[in-house]
């Protein structure tokens, strides 16, 4: 039952979707760190239950500073609280047992097996907690004969099939920037947390969720494969450009320097962007061109295009380009580098880049949640020191007094 104040703000919509919903966040890096950001960004309260002594590896893996958490984990740990929990000793397995019959999520992706063999498998777990959902992100399915092999984001995308189609004709396969193989992944688990909540409220029951990175990749490739699928040879890797069509690719902008690109396209499936293509850069005199006739005709003629559209841009920015030929109607975006996206004034003006005071870095920029949500708005917190949060959580949770925290400190339980 919501109390008075609680259910006004619900009727004006400030309360965030998963407020209430309590999650125990036992993951490291990426992936599973990723999943449990988004539950935080939708209100839920997660805890990160870490090792007592330097807490996950993605806080000190990759720092500048010995001092000071990691860039990356802040960027994956936003809006999370943090306890220790020593789970090499019985004491600290009877305090996570005891964390787990008041939750309502525990999402791992610990190295295989390895949350099985300190005690915690389904069955248990559903025993402990017939409500509980427990979400588990591994690299390679558990039928799988990769099953036991350890798995990042790279070997996710090279067997997965975002690394193979990536790259240019007749060359190797080139790894996308983007870690998609962990976040990617971590946001489909979150989906099936979203929707096992949802189902439990009219079965009352919890559920084994189980993700692979590698399976996870297949879902984010099906453009590529449905091309693949109606071929027998090997689809050709496009590089940047979009096969069948034109225009579809990067094109050179002033001053000529190594990031200074837009992408323009012409849809296959609207010819009347070419039609403003042509009229935005000075060239109707290609409208009666037979070899611009359409796209699959334009494509075998890409040549001719490519130097029209090059001579055009490379005498403007990209800044430029897009404000003309996105202003006429016309598919097109610069190429926009991280450091450039860091001090985007459209993305912080819109609150998508945000700048967190972090208490040992001070002020931190960082992106924000891109979902928005008209009745869900949750301000957007620091990541959490390591342990900070220990009196705190065991205190909600679990009742805990101050001394019997320090004192679980002290034997170096938590």
């Amino acid at each position: 039952m919501l109390d008075t104040a609680t259910r006004r703000e619900t009727a004006t919509g400030t309360v965030p979707a998963l407020q209430g919903i309590k999650v125990l966040d036992l993951t490291q890096f990426e992936a599973g760190p990723s999943c449990t950001e988004a539950l935080a960004w939708f209100g839920a309260e997660v805890v990160k239950v870490e090792e007592p002594k330097r807490g996950e590896p993605g806080r000190w893996g990759f720092t500048d500073r010995p001092d000071a958490d990691s860039h990356y984990f802040i960027y994956y740990n936003l809006n999370k609280r943090s306890i220790t929990c020593n789970l090499k000793t019985d004491e600290g397995k009877a305090l996570l047992t005891r964390l787990i019959e008041k939750a309502d999520v525990l999402v791992e992706n610990m190295a295989p097996g390895t949350f099985a063999r300190l005690g915690f498998d389904y069955p248990k777990l559903s025993k402990l907690n017939p409500r509980l959902i427990f979400a588990q992100v591994k690299g390679f399915a558990p039928e799988s004969p990769h099953a036991n092999y350890l798995c990042f984001d790279m070997i996710a995308q090279a067997m997965g099939g975002t690394m193979g189609v990536n790259g240019l004709p007749d060359a190797p396969p080139i790894k996308p920037g983007a870690s998609v193989g962990d976040t990617g992944t971590g946001m489909l688990c979150a989906m099936g947390i979203l929707a096992a909540l949802y189902q439990r409220m009219a079965t009352g029951r919890g559920q084994h969720i189980q993700i692979a990175m590698r399976d996870a990749m297949l879902n984010y490739c099906r453009t590529p494969m449905s091309r693949q699928a109606a071929r027998e040879d090997q689809l050709p890797r496009a590089g940047n450009t979009i096969l069948g069509t034109a225009p579809g690719d990067l094109y050179k902008c002033k001053p000529g320097g190594l990031n200074d690109w837009a992408y323009i396209y012409a849809s296959r499936g609207n010819e009347e962007h070419w039609r403003r293509l042509v009229r935005a850069i000075g060239r109707e005199d290609m409208l009666d061109d037979p070899r611009m006739a359409d796209g699959p005709t334009r494509a075998k003629h890409r040549d001719v295009v490519d130097a029209a559209l090059t001579a055009w841009t490379s005498t403007r920015t990209k800044h430029e380009v897009m404000e003309i030929i996105a202003g006429a109607g016309v598919p097109c975006g610069p190429v926009l580098t991280t450091l450039e996206l860091l001090h985007d004034p459209d993305l912080h003006a819109r609150g998508m880049m945000q700048k967190i005071d972090h208490p040992v870095r001070g002020p931190v920029t960082v992106p924000a949640w891109p979902l928005r949500m008209s009745d869900s708005q949750v301000p957007l917190k620091c990541s959490p020191i390591h342990g900070a949060d220990s009196e705190a959580i065991y205190g909600e949770w679990l009742g805990c007094a101050a001394d019997e925290v320090k004192d679980m400190r002290q034997r170096k339980v938590i």
